[in-house]
């Protein structure tokens, strides 16, 4: 049963004045105060009473099926039966088990969100972690609310930057070092340019000049691109394999819309959209906006125009209800320019876009730049991660079997849970050290939670749930609220797009148990309350897993 919503119906039903979505149920930072409350004070303007008189009246008529209601300084507040609520909550999730959340809000919906999206020829950074690992959740968490969910990556493999790197290579590759390691020589040629750009401000001018070329299909151009290409998917691929990411629906990057951008242009000509402006080619938006430039003055193509082929031809192949663009605050003018362009051209999915932002990964306070040499590959930080994971586990637990198995889920589950556990928008200072600490909000933390469960049940195999005795203390009856609320999480994360209201969750149902384990005894000669302890326990290891698993985590049984 939804208990917000049967409050809510009850509620409706006894002031009929009160618009059924006016109705607020929340939850009581305070358990001592109640499991759920209901503040009145909205209702007095309409129903001309003091709200606590109101309160009082909404307390004599509810039904009398809750355990407590008790009125406090214009709240209605509400004590749920702690023995049924339980028995519910731990009887769905034994049966449904990772199933436990699944909902229909999104049924018959579709939803691209494009992630990850690294360019080809630079080594996959740090930069890239963000939107590939919030990106990863948000596929998960809208796939748990029952949408089809279509995953792009969108790989930035054109541009400007492909003709300064062409160049790049030409003047001063070296093939031997290429054939070594592609990605690291590429990294170097790119690197030099910029600071020789520095000096010889002519240099950007012969990179606009390569990538007119391969706009153009010049064979040179195109081969060593392609080149570029091939290489850089084959290191990309040995990340995300690290990562746990299997694959994407669609890999089709803005090279794939090199062919389809002047059918935008020709369709933004018939709908008298387009301006020149200084030989550019824009589309105004308005006064408070600035103009989108669509076509550079040599008649090469900019990311907004490939932006908006992508987005058409989405549209067609997918026939998307929301797009989600997982992509960095800066990018935030980008796409308000892009949606006023779509609208202008009489699309009005535009409102249906979201540009799902966030903030930058820092080293040392500044933002990582492959241009300035600054990047950090992410394959070498998740080895390290790794490696960290391991000499631990060495330390605690040297007898431990599968160690690369387990040093590799808590190594890569600690940078990518110390990632999704901030707000997405706020820029975060990355240091290996904090997140693979076993105390605090790390991903060490809640793997530990796991494998002490995991060991529990193992020691005392729970063969039969069954029990008479439902012993619901303070530490049981908030464990098992805070799993009931779990299912309020899947679906407000998804609505906030945001990954790190589940992660939080997660910190928190941790805690929950943790107390519970510190302060009950929970194997005792009482077959009944073991069982029932246990019970517990194995419905929180449950959710545990299927939390971690939706931010792309996976637990190890041991640790």
């Amino acid at each position: 049963m939804n208990y917000k919503e049967e409050l809510k119906k009850q509620v409706s039903f006894l002031l009929k004045e009160i618009p059924y979505e006016n109705i607020i149920v929340e939850n009581p930072k305070n358990r001592n105060m109640g499991d759920l409350a209901l503040p009145c004070f909205s209702y007095a303007k309409i129903l001309h009473k003091n709200p606590n008189v109101i309160a009082e009246e909404i307390k004599e008529k509810l039904p009398n099926s809750y355990e407590k209601i008790e009125v406090v300084n214009g709240y209605v507040n509400v004590f749920l039966n702690k023995k049924e609520f339980t028995e519910e909550i731990l009887t769905e999730i034994k049966e449904q088990q990772e199933n436990y959340g699944n909902n229909i809000v999104g049924t018959g919906k579709n939803i691209v969100v494009e992630y990850s999206s690294p360019n080809i020829a630079k080594p996959f950074g740090v930069g890239h972690l963000r939107s590939t690992v919030i990106g990863e959740a948000l596929k998960n968490i809208c796939k748990k609310n029952g949408y089809t969910v279509y995953s792009i990556n969108y790989l930035g493999d054109y541009g400007t930057q492909f003709g300064k790197l062409i160049y790049a290579y030409k003047e001063w590759g070296n093939s031997e070092e290429f054939q070594k390691s592609p990605i690291d020589e590429l990294k170097r040629v790119y690197v030099k340019f910029h600071q020789e750009a520095e000096n010889n401000p002519s240099l950007e001018e012969e990179g606009r000049r390569w990538f007119k070329r391969l706009e153009e299909n010049d064979e040179e151009a195109t081969n060593l691109w392609k080149i570029f290409r091939d290489e850089s998917l084959k290191e990309f691929d040995k990340t995300y394999q690290l990562l746990g990411i299997d694959s994407f629906d669609s890999y089709d990057g803005e090279s794939y819309y090199k062919d389809k951008m002047d059918l935008v242009l020709e369709e933004l000509e018939q709908k008298n959209l387009l301006e020149i402006s200084d030989g550019a080619t824009i589309v105004r938006l308005g006064e408070n906006v600035l103009p989108a430039l669509v076509k550079r003055s040599d008649g090469a193509s900019l990311y907004i125009t490939r932006d908006l082929a992508a987005i058409l031809d989405r549209k067609k192949r997918f026939h998307f209800d929301e797009a989600l663009y997982v992509v960095g605050n800066e990018q935030t003018l980008h796409f308000e320019q892009m949606k006023l362009v779509l609208d202008k051209m009489g699309y009005d999915f535009s409102k249906n876009i979201h540009h799902i932002s966030f903030g930058m990964v820092l080293q040392n306070g500044k933002k990582m730049s492959t241009r300035h040499g600054r990047s950090v590959k992410l394959q070498d930080v998740l080895e390290e991660a790794i490696a960290l994971a391991k000499q631990y586990i060495e330390d605690k637990n040297p007898s431990l079997e599968n160690k690369e198995e387990v040093s590799k889920k808590i190594g890569v589950g600690a940078v990518i849970f110390n990632d999704l556990k901030n707000y997405r928008t706020n820029d975060i200072e990355f240091s290996l050290e904090d997140m693979l600490k076993f105390e605090g909000e790390t991903g060490p933390y809640v793997a530990y939670t796991y494998a002490r469960i995991s060991s529990l049940l193992r020691m005392h195999t729970l063969t039969d749930f069954s029990y008479n005795t439902i012993d619901v203390n303070e530490f049981v009856w908030n464990i098992v609220f805070k799993l009931y609320e779990f299912k309020e999480v899947i679906i407000r994360a998804k609505e906030n797009y945001d990954p790190s209201e589940l992660a939080k969750y997660l910190l928190d149902l941790c805690s929950c148990f943790n107390r519970f384990y510190a302060n009950e005894k929970i194997v005792d000669n009482d077959i009944e309350k073991t069982n029932f302890r246990l019970t517990v326990s194995y419905c929180v290891a449950t959710v545990l897993k299927e939390g971690m698993r939706l931010l792309g985590i996976a637990l190890p049984d041991r640790m």
